[in-house]
């Protein structure tokens, strides 16, 4: 029996190398792989005696031989009288992991190096042995080596297994490939190439998806962020991932310290105060009803003081930078809350920088949208009345970003006070925001508003005037600008415009 291997990433593949000895096999190697096998003790066989041919331009060439192809490709009882005849001999085993390209273009801008790191060898040989996997055994996670010794020594390398490692080998290959194209279309077509490669990482299987009749999952980017969300009680489902998304994008933008409440993808709560327990009472404070049963986003530590008041209502979901034990223990007799954190201290987001929807037929992408530090302080002043602390109407802006459209968010003393979203009218999120608010003995006196997109009519402006807003801030770029303008003058109010619309449909 003969094994190949060839491996950018070593871990593991001396012991590997070690344990295939012991079963028997001659062990074929290249370049650096076959060197530290002999530095190893390891007896290797080098390529160039089974290629007849010497390793060549800067290693470029070392694989791509038909005593290797034809080796992994003849297949068994069809192929070996003309393999006889050729003088190609089996290789029962291909171990192969590939250059480190993701690494290379995360580390450096340099075309020459970049482009030597694109694997050509490596993909032949693996895609090779999955095709054939039948007669061998290919195997690129060193995470297998282990399960397959195991299946060697007790002589139980089933078909099914074969298959298996064989998919993994298609996706390896398929995801390198996607990194290169989407890299050059990146590099050199602004990102908007002919194709489009999305390609994600299964952390796991969801109950179901969003209903019971849907099948789910969560993957991730190769950058593993939701594999470090650590699991301390319960299962995520489907719906808590998208809202636990949500509620983590908003508490990062508005800061340490804050906490988010989301229902149904939509805040319901959101304050910023001077401790946790006090954040999290104000954002309760917004909508009560609705944050029963939601999502719930501390950016910060929970400990037992907090998580004893958070443990007042029934709340779905918990996710923080980290949750003690202590607090854990406070919801040991909740059966439904499920509780995450990631033990860190504090949330933090990737900051994907493309964004896509799928529509039916396909699925639109874009740039991701982002609130730029620097927006609502360099905004524009626009009516007579100016304020010179900005700070709520920040807070305002960023939430109002990761609002469903089209939305108005009320903040008042760094605590959101009122929120209307996902209406098909600006007029009546306006409304419906006040209305609540009213219902619920908020005073929204004093209070900024953000509006994610342009107020098209003045009609929003005369109901906000009447409960005492202060300021505005909103893109601007209406036919009607004048006329809101001057109805803000008319009730004193201050308005800014930011030139940047935030639409989130």
């Amino acid at each position: 029996m003969r094994a190949l291997l060839s491996v950018s990433d070593k871990t593991g593949i001396v012991e590997f190398a070690r344990g295939l000895k012991k079963l028997g096999f001659e062990i074929i190697s290249t370049g650096g792989t076959a060197r530290l096998l002999e530095e190893s003790g390891i007896e290797v066989t080098p390529i160039e005696k089974i290629t007849n041919f010497p390793e060549c331009f800067g290693g470029r060439v070392k694989t791509l031989n038909p005593y290797v192809a034809g080796g992994i490709l003849y297949r068994s009882g069809k192929d070996e009288e003309e393999a006889e005849k050729l003088g190609i001999k089996r290789i029962d085993l291909v171990a192969v992991n590939l250059y480190p390209f993701r690494e290379t273009i995360e580390r450096t801008d340099d075309l020459e190096e970049i482009i030597e790191n694109i694997d050509i060898g490596g993909p032949t040989l693996i895609r090779s042995s999955a095709k054939n996997y039948k007669d061998v055994i290919v195997v690129v996670d060193p995470e297998d080596y282990g399960k397959v010794l195991e299946k060697l020594e007790k002589g139980r390398v089933d078909l099914e297994f074969r298959r298996n490692l064989a998919i993994k080998a298609f996706e390896q290959t398929a995801q390198y490939d996607a990194t290169i194209a989407n890299y050059f279309n990146h590099r050199f077509k602004d990102g908007f190439g002919e194709k489009q490669f999305i390609v994600g990482k299964k952390v796991m299987n969801t109950r179901y998806g969003e209903n019971p009749h849907q099948r789910g999952a969560l993957y991730q980017w190769a950058d593993g962020y939701w594999e470090n969300l650590r699991i301390l009680k319960g299962t995520p489902s489907f719906n808590n991932f998208g809202d636990m998304n949500g509620a983590i994008k908003i508490a990062t933008s508005v800061g340490k310290g804050s906490v988010v409440i989301v229902k149904h993808g939509n805040p319901c709560g959101v304050a910023l105060k001077g401790d946790l327990v006090e954040s999290y009472k104000k954002a309760l404070e917004c909508d009560p009803i609705s944050a029963y049963g939601g999502v719930v986003a501390v950016n910060g530590v929970v400990d037992r003081e907090l998580a004893e008041e958070i443990n007042k209502i029934f709340v779905e979901v918990l996710v923080a930078g980290t949750i003690t034990e202590e607090a854990v223990e406070v919801f040991a007799k909740k059966k439904r809350i499920k509780l995450f954190d990631f033990g860190q201290g504090h949330l933090e987001i990737p900051g994907d920088i493309w964004d896509f929807k799928h529509i039916e037929g396909g699925f639109l992408f874009q740039d991701a949208d982002r609130v730029e530090p620097d927006e609502v302080q360099e905004a524009r002043c626009v009516t007579r009345v100016c304020i010179e602390d900005k700070t709520d109407l920040e807070m305002a802006w960023k939430i109002s970003a990761f609002t469903k459209s089209n939305c108005v968010v009320f903040v008042k003393e760094s605590q959101m006070v009122a929120i209307g979203m996902g209406m098909t009218s600006r007029v009546d999120a306006t409304r419906c925001a006040i209305e609540k608010a009213q219902s619920l003995g908020l005073n929204l006196e004093g209070a900024s508003v953000a509006s994610e997109a342009f107020f098209p009519f003045r009609d929003s402006v005369d109901n906000l005037a009447p409960v005492g807003v202060k300021a505005i801030i909103q893109p601007g770029g209406s036919i009607r600008d004048k006329e809101v303008i001057e109805a803000c003058d008319e009730y004193g109010i201050a308005m800014y415009f930011t030139g940047k619309r935030h639409f989130y449909h």
